[in-house]
């Protein structure tokens, strides 16, 4: 199965657009610096686009505010009536919540498809790298001469070294 291609400015202007749709009304100081925080170093990775340290900051920074807007929701959402807005505000963080694991895991591809090479397995279908150019370890080059590794004749004593 072949995962699509998402671009990482999409999903910067779409948790972008839901975070300020979040935050407008009820939400917290926090919230806000939290996640405008994380979609600029998603700039920075959009800006320099070999960059593997921005990729993963930027996926580091996402699963980071995955964990605080649980917070931010449990803590301030009121249980009493609230108004038409903050439904709304609310709803919109809430989607936002939702989008960012599947954000996380494009995002973990786009930094295996600039190098990165921490291999986590999540059983998720993944993008795999064609291996048949490189050379099995179980096959020694003929010309190399394993049974003796510093290229001595066999009846030759060791010399004196020079440094």
């Amino acid at each position: 199965m072949e995962i699509p291609a998402i671009n990482l400015k999409a999903i910067v202007l779409v948790h972008w657009l839901l975070t300020v749709w979040g935050c407008m009304a009820g939400s917290p100081w926090s919230f806000a610096w939290s996640n405008f925080s994380v979609l600029a170093v998603g700039v920075w990775a959009i800006a320099q686009r070999d960059s593997i340290d921005a990729v993963i900051m930027f996926l580091i920074g996402m699963i980071l505010t995955i964990l605080t807007d649980i917070i931010h929701l449990g803590i301030f959402y009121p249980l009493n009536t609230v108004s038409n807005l903050f439904r709304f505000s609310s709803g919109m963080a809430i989607f936002n919540l939702l989008l960012k694991p599947m954000s996380c895991f494009f995002v973990y591809q786009m930094y295996r498809e600039r190098g990165g090479d921490y291999n986590v397995n999540f059983g998720f279908p993944s993008v795999s790298r064609n291996r048949d150019d490189y050379q099995s370890i179980d096959h020694q080059d003929d010309s190399s001469t394993s049974g003796n590794p510093f290229n001595q004749t066999p009846d030759s004593k060791p010399g004196a070294r020079t440094y």
